[in-house]
């Protein structure tokens, strides 16, 4: 089996990919994402994948690089992680009482392959009071997540129901990648 790097930084999709039970390192991806606004909305996330994936492969051709990005939709809106507070107040406002999308795109790199897939799940929110909204920004854990939220933290109070896959939202698809990996012939 090929060594696994995991092109993120992201805690969370550290310890769902522990959960394969695989050996793997984290090196960050160091590129600046470009989002390209051509793109529908899912390709733009495999393309950001593939952006962090091909920039820490260029350094580790010897390994089996995967990349992620997850972003969340709402209407036509596009939300990646939030630019400061009060982005990140935007966002749940418009959150709030509504159904959204959250993508997760993976790229799965190596000197034999070239991959790429998307997951999708809908989440749908309670309406949030301004109250519920500053104390949970007061936890600065909408910072840096997409959409404003961890559903796996403090956010997950405001989740009323999820249609799809629940790691999707975290930014891990777990099982879609493990069977990815084992068709690859990556993983036994």
């Amino acid at each position: 089996m090929e060594k696994i790097i995991l092109a993120s930084s992201s805690p969370r999709r550290k310890e769902l990919f522990k959960l394969l039970d695989l050996d793997f390192e984290i090196v960050k991806s160091e590129i600046e994402e470009v989002i390209n606004p051509d793109l529908p909305q899912d390709e733009l996330v495999t393309d950001l994948a593939f952006q962090k994936a091909t920039d820490v492969f260029a350094k580790h051709q010897n390994r089996v690089v995967l990349g992620f990005d997850t972003l969340v939709y709402i209407d036509d809106e596009v939300f990646g992680k939030p630019k400061d507070l009060e982005d990140a107040r935007r966002m749940l406002r418009m959150l709030s009482g509504n159904t959204h999308t959250v993508v997760t795109g993976c790229a799965i790199i190596s000197k034999k392959i070239s991959k790429s897939f998307y997951t999708k799940t809908n989440v749908s929110f309670y309406p949030l009071l301004e109250k519920e909204i500053e104390d949970y920004i007061k936890t600065n854990e909408p910072l840096d997540k997409a959409g404003a939220y961890a559903i796996q933290g403090f956010g997950s109070k405001f989740i009323q129901t999820i249609n799809g896959d629940y790691f999707t939202v975290m930014g891990l698809p777990l099982s879609r990648l493990y069977h990815e990996l084992k068709e690859l012939n990556i993983i036994e």
